[in-house]
């Protein structure tokens, strides 16, 4: 299957449809609001392709599983190939641009695996479950260690974190994930929440944005 990864310049490259890799509990304070152990190495899971949305035009969440949690985070494409702990000159090379991403959350189907000690799969990776805006090219960032991420809800700012914050930063994130399994050209490292998370409602306007790089805007069918 082809997808178009659409940048900000209206750019599109086409990758097969890769999986999201995504990282728990990356930002202290948000494992804190949620009262969850900090965790003392990166907690991975991963999201199919197919679960990919766009953030244009609106988006659709569940009405029939419980609460529906919003998470922006910011997501890291991978345009080559990356394997067997790669150098931080290899990650860099490989990083192909960044987007304001949201990673949704069915928190009460979580609670309730987490309660059993189940996998959360049900939780994270139904139709829809993560919602993606255009990549800005990685040449707007030099320094994976200072990017913003915001999530405006209803003219209300709920997220407002910056790389620097997190526990596991984005290239040595990169080295640890690709020591484990190979990341392809089309893949998604999606590098875990600051803290705000909360209930998204039918109806509610979004804007997502990678601060001073790209910004759009949204809403919540």
């Amino acid at each position: 299957m082809s997808y178009q990864h659409q940048y900000v310049d209206g750019t599109r490259i086409h990758f097969p449809l890769g999986k999201v890799v995504c990282v728990g509990r990356n930002y202290a304070e948000h494992a804190k609001e949620l009262n969850n152990p900090v965790p003392t190495e990166p907690l991975l899971f991963i999201k199919p392709g197919s679960c990919t949305v766009s953030q244009e035009g609106g988006f659709a969440i569940p009405d029939d599983r419980g609460v529906v949690h919003y998470e922006a985070e910011i997501a890291v494409l991978i345009g080559k190939p990356l394997s067997r702990k790669p150098s931080v000159e290899e990650v860099l090379d490989a990083i192909s641009g960044y987007a304001p991403a949201l990673d949704l959350t069915l928190r009460d189907v979580q609670a309730k695996l987490k309660e059993k000690g189940l996998p959360w799969e049900l939780s994270k990776s139904f139709d829809g479950a993560f919602v993606l805006a255009p990549f800005v090219s990685a040449d707007r960032f030099p320094d994976p260690t200072n990017i913003d991420i915001r999530l405006t809800i209803d003219g209300v700012v709920r997220q407002d974190g910056n790389s620097r914050d997190m526990l596991n930063p984005i290239v040595p994130l990169i080295q640890h994930i690709a020591g484990h399994f190979s990341l392809q050209p089309g893949d998604v490292v999606s590098t875990g929440t600051p803290v705000g998370v909360g209930p998204l409602e039918r109806g509610s306007d979004l804007v997502l944005e990678l601060p001073g790089a790209s910004r759009f805007e949204s809403r919540v069918l």
